[in-house]
């Protein structure tokens, strides 16, 4: 989930110069549960797998995960990989390498599916730091000392929030982008790292006890 400049909307490519999707409705809608939300997260990160191995890996049963996957599949998020499936069990791919939700004025008219997805991915994030964590005592020395969990509070504008947050991407642009098709390219040592960026307003300090919610489809 994330927003993205005008200037990085209107490009062609994509801000990431990668196939991505916008979601519209439908995929908001598609997209605002945990499961799925997981479930395309691993296989854009780990390539195409099965129902069964989804399964082992989130804890839940294969009925479970073969059900989002069909809805996933309806909503163009993943595809049947024809090419490793056979009579006895069906592997699925993901479509596309990144999500991003741009369209503001989406968000203002299905409030509820965009505050089940960004829920689902804040989830998502909390789960992928304590994996992390509870596997430190394995993990080697180099990696143990360069993790950081960190947060700072900063005072300001909703329009300085938005420039952080491009600067932020800037930065991160700067660097090696991890997908299978570039894992060749990387130096020796390279391994997959996880940036979560997080801007969140302080709820209590931006709508307190006497706000009053903004009325549904108007643009604040």
């Amino acid at each position: 989930m994330a927003e993205v400049s005008r200037e990085e909307r209107e490009r062609p490519d994509g801000p990431h110069h990668e196939p991505h999707v916008v979601l519209d409705a439908k995929g908001l809608r598609a997209m605002a549960h945990p499961v799925r939300v997981q479930l395309v997260g691993l296989l854009r990160t780990y390539g195409p797998s099965t129902a069964t191995r989804l399964a082992e890996r989130l804890g839940l049963g294969s009925g479970v995960t073969s059900y989002h996957l069909r809805q996933l599949g309806t909503a163009g998020f993943v595809e049947e990989d024809t090419d490793r499936g056979n009579a006895r069990e069906r592997w699925w791919r993901a479509v596309h390498q990144s999500t991003w939700l741009t369209d503001m004025d989406l968000a203002d008219r299905e409030r509820e599916a965009a505050a089940a997805y960004g829920r689902s991915v804040a989830d998502s994030h909390a789960q992928r730091a304590r994996r992390t964590l509870d596997a430190l005592e394995v993990m080697p020395r180099s990696w143990r000392h360069n993790l950081d969990l960190s947060d700072w509070s900063l005072r300001l504008t909703p329009e300085e929030a938005a420039s952080l947050g491009e600067e932020l991407r800037a930065v991160v642009n700067r660097y090696r982008r991890d997908a299978p098709e570039a894992r060749s390219d990387a130096p020796e040592g390279a391994e997959r790292v996880v940036l979560i960026t997080h801007i969140l307003p302080d709820v209590d300090a931006v709508a307190g006890p006497d706000a009053v919610a903004e009325p549904a489809g108007e643009t604040p």
